[in-house]
């Protein structure tokens, strides 16, 4: 390398360059400073063509610088979106406490307020705080279904305003669901119950202000209503305590006035409403003492009027008639089966008399007689076939009878082809409705009505007389059937039937008294069974049946002192 520059290069400089001197003695020995020589200075050489080349060690590293500004803005981007994560990592304690006072609340049952220290103020006071918390969102949660839980309680005991409220505020806080439908389903029920024991309130105790005690919309019936829907019901129960004791009241009044039925019909009546009343023992035992006294008389009424029967006094005027001793019999003892039995002998010997009467041709008499036996057994198969026979005399033309025999019978009318088809047909249909079991029902189709149909159309016509007054027996041979297979209630139809076919029949005493047994039976198993209800209505049953058999005293007693 030369020490030398052209003479170009030091005039663009503007100075002079220095000379080294003598190069031929560089390595002779260096005077020492102040030698007299000139100090030299070397500045390093620009080329003018291209500019200095930065460091090889900048060019590799320059990647660097990327990564870190890449790293920055990532690293701030997830701080921005899990600020709220990282929030709750941080203390807050206002939060905190809000969140704990609430669940103390919560805890607490204070559910719900307006003074901001119910659990639902709190928790969503802690929501305002952290509008993304999970414990503060289940803390509402757990709030809506304590709502709901206390909601259903109050509507079982009936306070269903506060039920209605607090369901409508578990249904802003858990948004609804089945459970609350349900609820609300079950709420607008028990308001309908509720307006529906209301007016049955009122029509009670309107009921009882008139003095309408029994019957479907008597006082008794409609308190009964209210406490089958509402058990628990006070105003109901003490409604039915007040007519409990106005039939008591009403049962002593016909005691004292010698009204022994009237007496009677209050006490069954109350027997009925309220089993354990605690006026039934006295009156229950009153009510025998009476039954004694009048049994002597009832006896003797009994008697005097099978006497009167006998003797061929069986209606008209006086006392002394066998009429007027069973009707004095049946006010002693309405129910009384001899008697009753005794009336209806008394029809068919009316109906007897009025037959002789229409056999002699003195149909007024006839009609007269007939008419009496109607008021004592209006369906009586006897009655029925009687009447069918004045009917055809009373259409009859008198006969051209002899001058010595007046008392003969007139002809019988003739009938038409077709009349005579009509009654064969008629005649037909009732045997069939008889073996069908069809004896009085239905109206119209029953082999009642169908006989009767027939004797109007031919009232001498022999088949249906003897179909007609043969009915008595099929009714009990079907009541013996039903009674052998457990058909109570059909079998008590039939023994209804037979009263009112032959209401003299001396079968139906004992008939009776075999289905009085009968119900008394299956009262002692709904008894055993815990079906008082039911018991109580199978002895009712048996009671009007046999009133004075020993076991309905029995199991009467039985039902007042079971719980």
């Amino acid at each position: 390398m030369s020490g030398r520059r052209d003479q170009h290069e030091a005039d663009s400089h503007g100075r002079t360059e220095p000379t080294l001197g003598d190069i031929d003695h560089l390595d002779a020995p260096r005077a020492p400073a102040g030698d007299g020589l000139p100090q030299v200075t070397v500045e390093p050489r620009h080329s003018r063509t291209r500019a200095p080349s930065p460091p090889r060690r900048g060019r590799r590293r320059g990647w660097l610088l990327p990564l870190l500004l890449v790293l920055v803005v990532g690293l701030g981007a997830g701080l921005w979106l899990n600020q709220n994560r990282l929030r709750g990592m941080l203390p807050r304690t206002d939060f905190n406490n809000v969140l704990g006072q609430a669940q103390q609340a919560l805890q607490a049952g204070h559910l719900d307020g307006q003074d901001g220290t119910s659990a639902r103020e709190l928790f969503q006071a802690a929501l305002a705080l952290a509008p993304d918390n999970d414990r503060a969102r289940d803390g509402l949660r757990q709030v809506g279904q304590a709502e709901l839980s206390q909601a259903d309680a109050a509507m079982q005991a009936g306070r269903l305003d506060q039920a209605a409220q607090q369901a409508a505020v578990a249904r802003e806080l858990l948004g609804g669901g089945s459970d609350i439908d349900r609820l609300d389903h079950s709420i607008s029920s028990a308001r309908g119950a509720q307006v529906q024991t209301v007016d049955l309130v009122e029509r009670a105790r309107q009921a009882l202000a008139a003095g309408q005690l029994d019957g479907p919309q008597g006082a008794g019936a409609l308190y009964r209503q209210m406490l089958q829907a509402d058990p628990g019901n006070a105003v109901a129960a003490h409604g039915l305590d007040q007519v409990g004791d106005a039939l008591a009241t009403r049962a002593r009044k016909a005691f004292d006035a010698n009204d022994s039925v009237g007496a009677n019909a209050s006490i069954e009546q109350l027997a009925a409403l309220q089993p354990n009343n605690g006026a039934l023992p006295a009156l229950r035992a009153r009510q025998a003492q009476v039954h004694q006294q009048d049994s002597s008389a009832l006896d003797e009424a009994l008697k005097q009027g099978q006497d009167a029967l006998r003797a061929g006094r069986i209606g008209g005027p006086g006392d002394d008639t066998a009429l007027a001793h069973f009707k004095a019999a049946l006010a002693l003892d309405p129910d009384n089966a001899q008697a009753r039995a005794g009336l209806g002998d008394v029809a068919e010997a009316l109906t007897v008399q009025a037959n002789a009467a229409i056999d002699a041709g003195d149909t007024t008499q006839a009609g007269k007689l007939l008419d009496q036996a109607a008021l004592l057994a209006p369906k009586s198969a006897d009655l029925a076939a009687a009447r069918a026979r004045l009917t055809s005399a009373a259409q009859t033309p008198a006969a051209a009878a002899p001058p010595d025999d007046e008392t003969a019978a007139p002809a019988p009318p003739s009938l038409s082809p077709q009349q005579s088809a009509a009654v064969a047909q008629l005649v037909q249909r009732a045997q069939v409705a008889t073996q069908n079991g069809n004896i009085m029902m239905p109206p119209g189709d029953s082999a009642y009505d169908l006989y009767r149909s027939a004797l109007a159309i031919d009232g001498n016509n022999a088949a249906a007389q003897q179909g007609l007054q043969a009915l008595p027996g099929q009714v009990e041979q079907q009541f013996n059937q039903d009674l052998a297979g457990g058909k109570l209630g059909q079998a008590n139809d039939m023994l209804a039937n037979l009263a009112d076919l032959a209401p003299g029949n001396a079968a139906q005493g004992a008939l009776g008294n075999r289905l009085a047994s009968a119900w008394l039976d299956q009262a002692e198993q709904q008894l055993a069974s815990g079906d008082r209800a039911g018991a109580t209505q199978s002895l009712d049953r048996a009671r009007k049946l046999a009133p004075n058999h020993p076991r309905v005293l029995d199991l009467s007693a039985r039902l007042q002192a079971s719980p």
